[in-house]
């Protein structure tokens, strides 16, 4: 037996093991079409290429099932045809390597072996990176499926790049990664262009592998991508690899929590404990807060930020002795990094950012800085350095559509929205229901305020539609003022208001401060072990209430008290039971409610809405850039 026959044998038997302790069998692509019920259209040849290992799910029939494990490690003895040569293969790859291409089929970019298997094997015990393919493409039919819309996204993005060496489960990411590297998503990619990608992940492969471990290389893509949401893609490319790995290292919570199944705690309602009066001893509490709120405006120029200020004087009068605040107005996507840098050296302990444009740059913040304790007003996304925090506004708008629904004696009622985002669509579905639940026959006329072109004046529109009954603006700024806010019906005779939402964010800057005193908000970061938290609170709170007019029939307020009560008890929630958007059924049981996951990505309109979800190049350029972060198409999506 010559030398390299016998280091062969010893690592058939090597992988012998290894095959027996994993156990399974690798997938199989004639079962996994069958059992989807799929049929696919004759294969389209595209060519030899080099195919990442760990982009092989399987084989393509079962006859090599009872061979190997599932991760292609040999199951059978080294006396057997096959053993023989798989030790041959194994022999002549530690002389000269493998070099004749294997067979493969593509099928939603993971590869299964037609002729080669033994090969594989033997390149996958030695941790080889890529093998040469001769790989033919099999197409799914178009369909809504995730999975589906994910290939075909990636197929476009193929065709641009010829880049293959990463992937995506859930739609929007491949254009979101042409945008984060600055690509449209039809613009070709040069040979440098691929070099300069090509190099840097790799190496972010590389690190990340001896980070977190062997992981599937649809995990690796998707941290990459968290990656450079984080650091923008141009300060990345060439930086040497000890900063790289110093970047990752600063990342690697939010790593961990992408491969968690139970990634985001989103907290409905807040959370009362009473604090020991020695709890902040044991568990990190503090004495004294400066706090920074960072807004995108004033509060002379934007509603917005003015309610968010009265509640940043109220927290220095609530605890005098252990708040001090600082503000920075008129912060912009040019200049917030700066802005936060500049928070954390005026030594701020705990920074909110009011505007969730800014997002990205709270975390890259946080990222960098995990003694600072940093949160973003925003809908539902959270990281493990940033929490989240917004109200249910949707059970105010319920209400006021109820409301709205007695009082249009045509049926007929307008609908002001400002931003097509997430939040926004659930704001409207919710009154659309309510106004539907005491009016049958009521119609929700929808416009949108933030459009580039307007066909015509919103009011005069309704005007001429015998609109009366609208629903405008929520709130105005300290110097403003204007009686087209809230629910009010309007006619020759002048405008009436009927009823108004209110926000009160000092409930959630009261909560949150007292927490981080008393060291409650220190005992649910241990608790919540590295998860996102995001709170988004609703009435029950008392974050968000509904003021009516006392000119309002006393039969309508009674019954928006009632329904109100029932909302604050849990006894009622607007999105329980059948449910019909503009073109298709969204739930047909009586008793099912959508999830919390549901009602926050809303990208529907109920089937009385009259109007549609604008696309993100159809609005103003302000409204374009928070729809980037928010807005129901995830395909537009920065963050």
């Amino acid at each position: 037996m010559n030398s390299a026959y016998g280091e062969a044998r010893a690592h058939y038997d090597k992988a012998l093991q290894a095959g027996k302790k994993e156990g399974g069998s690798p997938a199989v692509l004639d079962e996994i079409l069958a059992q989807a019920g799929l049929r696919v259209s004759s294969g389209i040849p595209i060519g030899i290429q080099s195919v990442s290992l760990d982009q092989i799910a399987g084989t393509v029939t079962a006859a090599r099932k009872t061979s190997f494990s599932k991760s292609f490690f040999p199951l059978l003895k080294p006396d057997t045809e096959f053993g023989h040569k798989w030790i041959a293969l194994c022999a002549a790859h530690l002389k000269e390597g493998i070099n004749d291409p294997i067979k493969v089929y593509e099928y939603l970019n993971e590869f299964y072996v037609l002729e080669g298997n033994k090969r594989v094997s033997v390149l996958k015990y030695f941790d080889s990176v890529s093998i040469q393919a001769e790989v033919t493409r099999l197409m799914p039919p178009q369909t809504d499926h995730p999975d589906i819309r994910a290939y075909y996204e990636f197929l476009d993005f193929y065709q641009v790049s010829q880049i293959n060496t990463l992937y995506f489960r859930e739609p929007g990411s491949f254009p979101k990664l042409q945008r984060l590297i600055g690509m449209s998503r039809d613009q070709y990619w040069t040979e440098d262009d691929r070099m300069t990608f090509n190099s840097l992940f790799s190496l972010f492969k590389q690190q990340y592998l001896k980070m977190m471990g062997k992981q599937k290389f649809t995990e690796v893509s998707s941290a990459f991508l968290t990656f450079i949401s984080i650091y923008d893609y141009p300060t990345l490319t060439g930086i040497s690899l000890k900063e790289l790995s110093a970047r990752m290292e600063k990342c690697r919570k939010e790593f961990t929590l992408q491969l968690s199944s139970d990634s985001t705690g989103i907290q409905l309602d807040p959370v009362e404990k009473k604090a020991s009066p020695f709890l902040h001893l044991i568990t990190g509490g503090t004495r004294h807060l400066n706090i920074a709120f960072v807004h995108a405006q004033s509060a002379s120029d934007s509603a917005w930020t003015f309610n968010h200020e009265v509640c940043r004087t109220y927290l220095e009068k609530a605890f005098p002795e252990h708040v001090t605040t600082s503000v920075y107005n008129n912060t912009d996507l040019n200049n917030v990094e700066d802005v936060l840098e500049k928070a954390v050296k005026d030594d701020h302990q705990l920074v909110f950012t009011t505007s969730p444009i800014f997002l990205k740059a709270t975390l890259k913040a946080a990222v960098e800085h995990e003694n600072i304790r940093f949160l973003n007003c925003t809908t539902h996304t959270a990281y493990p350095h940033v929490r989240t925090y917004y109200a249910r506004m949707y059970e105010v708008k319920f209400l006021m559509g109820v409301i709205a629904g007695a009082m249009a004696e045509n049926n007929r009622i307008g609908y002001i929205a400002d931003y097509p985002i997430y939040g926004t669509i659930s704001n409207i579905n919710a009154f659309a229901i309510g106004a539907k639940m005491v009016n049958p026959r009521a119609e929700i006329w929808l416009r949108w305020s933030r459009l580039k072109k307007q066909d015509q004046d919103i009011y005069s529109f309704f005007r001429e539609n015998g609109i009366r009954v609208i629903c405008d603006k929520d709130s105005f700024n300290a110097e403003e003022y204007t009686r087209r806010i809230g629910l009010y019906t309007e006619d020759e005779h002048g405008i009436w208001n009927i009823a108004m939402p209110v926000w009160d964010w000092s409930v959630f800057y009261d909560k949150t401060v007292a927490n981080i005193l008393n060291g409650i908000w220190k005992s649910e970061e241990n608790a919540k072990k590295g998860k996102g938290v995001s709170y988004w609170w609703g009435i029950s709170s008392g974050i968000v209430d509904l003021v009516q007019s006392g000119r309002l029939p006393s039969g309508t307020v009674r019954l928006t008290e009632v329904l109100k009560q029932a909302v604050i008890d849990g006894q009622l929630n607007p999105f329980k039971g059948i449910l019909s958007s503009q073109d298709k059924v969204i739930r047909q049981d009586r008793d099912s409610v959508l999830s919390t996951e549901e009602i926050l990505t809303m990208d529907w309109l109920t089937d009385n809405v009259i109007g549609s979800i604008p696309d993100t190049d159809q609005l103003t350029d302000n409204a374009r850039t928070l729809s980037l972060f928010l807005g129901v198409n995830k395909e537009d999506h920065i963050l």
